[in-house]
């Protein structure tokens, strides 16, 4: 009898670790709620999978790149116009940067701006911008604050993004880009009066911004450093 009562226990345990095991299987592996989402990047190159996703801007990946157009050579064999030569020495120096990538990610950096500084977002302007453009950026917006004035914007379309300048200065990159785009501007008051711009009134505006990236830093972001208007 005693046997029998061992050998029901041993069973009964195995069923039990048996259970134990597979709820385990059946967790490990699951991301929790509090997992963090990675950080959005508008210069990281976006694929199919990408499609669907929200506007994030971030740098291409650090990882493993095929070999730049120039690979090889030294700053000083490229050839072509100055802009030419500048985009070479930062292929060279940064070998993830792409020309056509990265005036795709300035596009979506470019939408991203325009959106935040109307809607007085300084949270998603902060790792955008450079020291002084964001300073000029947050005491535009506590002006309009102080005024009680609210600013609607509203980007029709980007026509144009066409990097005019680039250079390597020490170790850091800086790359001008020429936007020229579609845009509504209204400034309404505390009473919603428009007191400045054009409700029904498309602007075609020409945005000259510059860009630059550390290229020994680990932080693939880029920063805008540098706004102008032609018009």
């Amino acid at each position: 009898m005693g046997d029998g009562i061992q050998f029901l226990d041993i069973i009964l345990f195995a069923a039990i670790a048996a259970f134990l095991v597979l709820r385990l299987r059946s967790v490990l592996g699951r991301r929790s709620g509090q997992d963090r989402a990675p950080k959005y990047d508008p210069f990281r190159k976006r694929g199919a999978e990408d499609a669907g996703e929200d506007k994030v801007i971030a740098l291409p990946d650090r990882g493993p790149q095929a070999e730049p157009q120039g690979a090889g050579k030294t700053a000083e064999d490229a050839e072509g116009s100055p802009l030419e030569q500048g985009l070479t020495q930062i292929k060279l120096a940064d070998r993830s940067f792409e020309p056509e990538g990265f005036a795709d990610g300035a596009k979506v950096a470019f939408e991203m701006v325009i959106a935040a500084f109307a809607g007085g977002d300084t949270k998603t302007l902060r790792p955008l911008l450079s020291n002084d453009v964001y300073e000029d950026f947050a005491g535009a917006i506590k002006a309009r604050i102080d005024k009680d004035e609210t600013l609607e914007s509203t980007l029709v379309g980007i026509s144009e993004a066409e990097i005019i300048e680039a250079e390597l200065q020490g170790k850091t990159a800086f790359v001008t880009l020429k936007f020229v785009s579609e845009q509504i501007h209204v400034t309404r008051d505390a009473e919603g009066e428009a007191v400045d711009g054009d409700p029904g009134g498309v602007a075609t505006v020409t945005d000259i911004w510059t860009f630059a990236r550390n290229t020994r830093s680990r932080d693939p972001n880029w920063t805008l450093v540098a706004t102008g208007a032609s018009n």
